[in-house]
């Protein structure tokens, strides 16, 4: 929960406000703490704008002690008003607005920012991230319900989230969204003109969202974090310009760029192609923040040789996934190495593992997922190979889940799967439940599409009360790394290592 700024109670040269007592004051009082445009003098004019919003009724609503419970009131008491309707978009449309009150202007936003920056990059961060959660563009309530754990296995400890943040669409959403004229406006979720959007019943309220602006290859780039967060710092990189995702030599130099102005946050990018990409290709954008994944801990296993890169080494990762990792100090060597095995990899063809750059229909499959982040002074990148060919047995796609796995996860493979963290549906919350009363020979209904998968594992353990949640919890993330195999374009048998070893040849 957020919890009122330290001010609270307290007038702007701390003088107590005993009589703060209803929501409207309440949040009145968060906007003076925490938007530093507004002083005592604007008390007046910022309730007056509150209740504007919510109805001059909602003037006796009795205030809470926590920012985010008031806000709730607010909400309530404007659809009690008949000020909105009782629908999910107007809620969210006018709680991004109670909230942009509290939150700086995009020019304030980025002033403080920078002047934080010259203190380090983490205290700029740590600044705008503060921010973000506090004004609520972070859904830090909705993000809490995710439930997330961490499977033993032989790449390491991976992480799983079984994701409840993102709320369902709302039938009264969808029908009204039904007869609104779409306007193109903003062209996607990715784009700047997202800062300050008021929202719609087809498209969310961004009211209180701002965007960080930087330089990135002489082009103007933007730093906001992710609203529904799969970890910690979730950040998103993304470009001015509404422009399709795309891997190139700049991608590598982008990514490293970025490190080297954040150089405590990581940086990737999804793959550019469907199947393997991620879910917004229309829009160029990096993903990154503070977080270790399972992959950056994941050791070499076998060093290769780059012959025109000596101060770069190189190596193939003990990873599920099929994943050559850079390491130098030379920011330029790095780069030029990663586009050079990007290059080798968008040609290359190894039937014998059904391994095919162009089909002939002259559909081009080969790219890459790369993840860049420091390692005290050097810089590291991992290459991940990817191929988006499908086939008659893999209609899904051959490096894909597999038919026998989507029961837990089917959606694409994207750059945070990759690295080994588990985005998994919410579906799996109440499904698992029926699992686990099947495995204890409890009364059921159990979907069809996890019988299978649960007479093996009826068969392969012993269940008890004690033991069935750590042991499907487990269980599920086995899954999960069954799940990155498949995405591996070379398997990890010694089939695949020989094939993989062909393909570093060519480097």
């Amino acid at each position: 929960m957020v919890a009122f700024p330290d001010q609270i109670g307290k007038g702007p040269h701390g003088g107590r406000m005993c009589e703060l007592r209803t929501a409207v004051d309440r949040h009145g009082e968060y906007i003076l703490a925490t938007n530093p445009q507004y002083t005592e003098m604007d008390r007046v004019y910022l309730t007056n704008r509150i209740l504007g919003m919510v109805g001059d009724a909602a003037a006796d609503v009795p205030g809470k002690d926590d920012a985010l419970a008031n806000l709730d009131a607010l909400i309530d008491a404007a659809v009690v008003n008949g000020v909105i309707d009782d629908a999910q978009s107007a809620r969210a449309i006018l709680g991004s607005r109670l909230m942009d009150l509290a939150t700086p202007t995009p020019s304030g936003v980025n002033s403080t920012f920078n002047d934080k920056y010259q203190d380090s990059p983490q205290a700029a961060t740590d600044w705008f991230y503060s921010l973000s959660r506090a004004n609520n563009y972070i859904q830090t309530r909705a993000i809490a319900q995710n439930v997330a754990f961490r499977t033993p296995t032989e790449f390491g400890d991976l992480e799983i989230t079984i994701n409840l943040s993102k709320p369902e669409k709302d039938p009264r959403d969808i029908a009204a969204a039904a007869r609104q004229q779409q306007s193109g406006y903003p062209a996607c979720q990715l784009c700047l003109e997202n800062e300050g959007y008021a929202g719609r019943a087809d498209f969310p309220a961004r009211s209180n969202h701002r965007i960080v602006r930087f330089e990135l290859g002489g082009q103007t780039w933007g730093l906001q974090y992710s609203p529904y967060a799969y970890f910690s710092e979730h950040a998103i990189f993304l470009d001015a310009v509404h422009e399709p995702m795309h891997i190139n030599a700049r991608t590598f130099t982008n990514l490293l760029d970025i490190v080297t102005w954040l150089p405590h946050y990581f940086a990737g990018s999804n793959a550019d192609l469907p199947i393997v990409g991620g879910s917004m290709l229309a829009h160029e954008h990096y993903q990154g923040g503070r977080h270790t994944m399972p992959m950056a801990v994941a050791k070499v296993e076998r060093v290769i040789d780059l012959p025109d890169y000596a101060d770069v080494q190189a190596g193939i990762l003990n990873w599920p996934m099929s994943v050559i990792r850079l390491t130098s100090a030379n920011r330029s060597s790095i780069a030029a190495a990663a586009e050079h095995i990007r290059a080798v990899w968008a040609e290359y063809s190894d039937p014998a593992v059904d391994i095919l750059a162009v089909t002939d229909d002259g559909t081009k499959h080969h790219t890459v997922t790369p993840i860049a982040r420091r390692m005290g002074d050097d810089y590291q990148l991992d290459i991940v190979l990817r191929d988006n060919q499908t086939s008659a047995k893999y209609p899904d796609g051959i490096f894909h889940p597999h038919q026998d796995v989507q029961h837990i996860k089917r959606e694409n493979i994207g750059l945070i799967e990759v690295m080994g963290l588990a985005i998994l549906p919410a579906r799996l919350l109440s499904e698992m439940d029926e699992v686990r009363k099947y495995l204890l020979g409890e009364p059921n209904h159990m979907a069809v599409m996890h019988q299978e998968w649960a007479d093996q594992l009826r068969e392969q353990y012993t269940w008890t009360a004690d033991n069935a949640e750590t042991q499907l919890q487990q269980a599920i993330g086995h899954v999960f790394a069954r799940v990155l195999a498949d995405a591996g374009v070379f398997k990890r048998t010694d089939k695949g290592r020989k094939a993989f070893g062909r393909f570093v040849d060519q480097l």
